[in-house]
């Protein structure tokens, strides 16, 4: 192909990225969405076959034949409790690319050769390939050990992380300086300092955040690796790569903003924070005012009978149990019973962005009847059985009632404006950021234990 044809496929290619960025905005869109993204893929590696610039076909096709049937495998083995893990695995893949990338362009450049400014600028393009390729990828190991709990999801703080973590930023621009003016040896006994010192920070910065903040951690790591993708794409002077790389970064950094402000927090204090961090105390069970009152799935069902306002409240527990067929089983029901039934989801459910939205379209939940939290919580008052599957954090009412919560000021669904709450847990232990929940102690509470699956089937088989 010409290079006319082949820019032109990369055109067309990053259009059908687009496309897809657009159609995962929204659940109903979110198939084609899809589609797009793998005729842009498809399109692109096609085009780069093509151009006459990759060679060593007889290596290169069975190690992407390879690649292919092991994440097909992967993919279709993962169940979606283990979705999070498996995106934060795959980001730590993109940014050892780039360091890999970075590390052999420098070792062994193109056949042009650079000079001046042009080689000023590229060698600043490997440094930050690199830097960010390592932080990217060691952050993202720590995060797939936190959210599959490997690692325990509380947070690390060293004493004086802030100024480890400025002393580790300072060395890399320091020794980049350095690499820029040294010889071949010495620059790359310097670039590959830089990048030990990346990979030291990458895991420093994941372990101080703690386990609630993980989804926007997956949404920060995903910018991350569009940025290494995009400092790769430079790298090898690939026009597709660095938008492709553009558009990832961008994205994820919007998403991860509108995440932190859903949970009224800056971007910085959840990077070099972490949940609980800022010397709040979380209230024990003891200290908390009421007691437990349990129910059984009869009486639940009674309830959901009788009730003419429904809301769910979906959560990580919702997917461990792999519950939300036979909750999208209750929903039906009800609704045949002439029962208004709708889903609460708040934007940090679960451990990955739009987790619950994820899981309740797996289960084919009608869209139009699942809300996000800022549409529903004036609503709550009107709604007589109010179902919290498996949530905890996103319901707890001390974000807003204690100020000396370690989860102060987080926006949260007001559960307990419901005229009756059911809870369905598997016991009374505290959520992922561990803060204990007052809602599990009002009057107006009831506390359904065992796995969410098992006590929701047994709810439905009342129903009928």
């Amino acid at each position: 192909m010409t290079e006319g044809l082949i820019t032109m496929a990369y055109l067309v290619s990053g259009l059908f990225f687009i496309l897809s960025l657009g159609g995962l905005s929204k659940q109903e869109t979110a198939r084609k969405g899809n589609i797009y993204g793998i005729l842009g893929m498809a399109l692109a590696i096609l085009a780069t076959f093509a151009s006459g610039e990759v060679e060593n076909f007889k290596l290169l096709i069975p190690l992407m034949l390879g690649g292919a049937v092991i994440g097909a495998v992967l993919a279709k083995r993962v169940e979606m409790t283990s979705m999070p893990e498996l995106v934060a695995i795959l980001h730590s893949f993109v940014g050892l690319a780039a360091v890999l990338v970075g590390v052999v362009s420098f070792i062994d450049p193109s056949d042009i050769e650079l000079t001046g400014t042009n080689k000023l600028i590229h060698e600043i393009e490997i440094l930050l390939g690199v830097f960010i390729g390592g932080v990217t990828f060691t952050g993202s190991v720590v995060a797939f050990g936190k959210l599959r709990g490997s690692l325990s999801g509380k947070p690390m703080l060293l004493p004086g992380r802030h100024l480890l973590n400025l002393g580790m930023l300072g060395a890399s621009i320091w020794l980049g300086a350095q690499f820029i003016d040294q010889g071949h040896d010495q620059a790359l006994i310097s670039l590959l300092i830089v990048m030990g010192i990346s990979f030291v920070l990458g895991v420093h910065l994941i372990v101080a955040i703690g386990g609630a903040d993980m989804p926007v951690v997956v949404s920060m790591l995903n910018s991350y690796s569009g940025w290494a993708a995009a400092a790769a794409g430079f790298m090898l002077k690939n026009d597709l790569l660095i938008i492709t790389g553009a558009l990832v970064g961008s994205s994820g950094a919007i998403l991860s903003y509108i995440m932190c402000k859903a949970m009224n927090r800056s971007l910085a204090n959840v990077i070099f924070g972490g949940f609980g961090t800022a010397g709040g105390s979380a209230a024990t069970a003891s200290e908390i005012k009421g007691s437990i009152t349990e129910t059984t799935a009869d009486e639940v069902a009674e309830e959901l009978k009788e009730a003419k306002e429904v809301m769910i409240v979906p959560g990580y527990g919702m997917a461990v149990a792999q519950a939300q067929h036979v909750v999208k089983d209750i929903t039906e029901t009800l609704r045949g019973q002439d029962v208004n039934v709708r889903f609460a989801i708040h934007p940090v459910a679960g451990r990955l962005p739009g987790h619950m939205n994820v899981l309740l379209a797996e289960a084919n939940v009608p869209y139009d009847i699942v809300f996000e939290m800022d549409e529903i919580n004036e609503d709550l008052p009107e709604v007589d059985v109010l179902l919290v599957v498996g949530a905890n954090d996103i319901v707890n009412p001390s974000a807003l009632e204690d100020s000396s919560s370690p989860i102060a000021g987080m926006p949260v669904i007001e559960a307990w404006n419901a005229k009756s709450v059911v809870a369905l847990k598997r016991s009374m232990a505290a959520g992922y950021s561990g803060v204990e929940n007052p809602l599990y102690f009002k009057d107006n509470t009831n506390m359904l234990f065992g796995d969410a699956k098992d006590t929701l089937s047994a709810v439905f088989s009342k129903l009928g």
